[in-house]
């Protein structure tokens, strides 16, 4: 259980840091309110998870769940670069995400 509560914290990571972008564009209350939410939220399963898990491997996985979705939001949602390299470089973390599983 332990793992599902990592990988929903490092969901709401991601959305976390698309609610950051939300708020800078539009500047209400209710962008406030769901970015409260998504990093409360992302906090709280990181603190569940880490009942059980490592706190290194926990948090290396939180932020790479995190730094890979949100430039993967970006690309998709925001219109930001979808140039080879950076696809490569998303892909590298993500493949180290699943290297820490393995052997965690």
């Amino acid at each position: 259980m332990s793992w599902l509560f990592l990988i929903v914290a490092g969901i709401f990571e991601m959305l976390g840091v698309g609610s950051i972008n939300r708020l800078n564009q539009k500047k209400d209350k209710q962008s406030f309110v769901l970015l409260m939410l998504t990093f409360g939220s992302s906090f709280l399963f990181l603190f569940l998870a880490m009942k059980n898990l490592p706190m290194g491997v926990s948090y290396a996985i939180w932020t790479g769940i995190g730094a890979a979705g949100g430039a993967i939001l970006g690309m998709i949602f925001y219109g930001e670069s979808k140039d080879w390299r950076r696809l490569i470089f998303i892909g590298i973390i993500l493949f180290s995400v699943i290297g820490l599983k393995l052997i965690g």
